[in-house]
């Protein structure tokens, strides 16, 4: 099943003539891959689409950003406290 790159190429153009045009991308990335020096089995294992399936928990519900996890022995900061909410070092607000 090691294709080389001539036949990769006949089976591409046979795909774009036959108007298979999604057959003839994945050959020719195939090709570029073998070209870049990946052998025949890397070629036709690799993900050229860049589409990865995500790992479930891995991905908050409606975003595209993955969930940030603290350092470890990260604790968050203290909360003010309510009684000096109305003011600073220069003494309490004036209404």
């Amino acid at each position: 099943m090691s294709d080389t790159l001539e036949t990769l190429h006949k089976k591409m153009e046979a795909a774009a003539l036959a108007l298979d045009f999604e057959e003839a991308k994945r050959l020719r990335d195939r090709i570029s891959l073998m070209r870049g020096g990946a052998t025949a089995v890397e070629a036709k294992d690799a993900d050229v689409a860049g589409l990865v399936r995500q790992q479930p928990g891995a991905m908050g519900l409606g975003t595209s950003q993955q969930r940030m996890t603290p350092p470890p022995g990260w604790k968050p900061p203290p909360k003010p406290d309510p009684m000096t909410k109305g003011s600073n070092r220069r003494g309490p607000r004036k209404p």
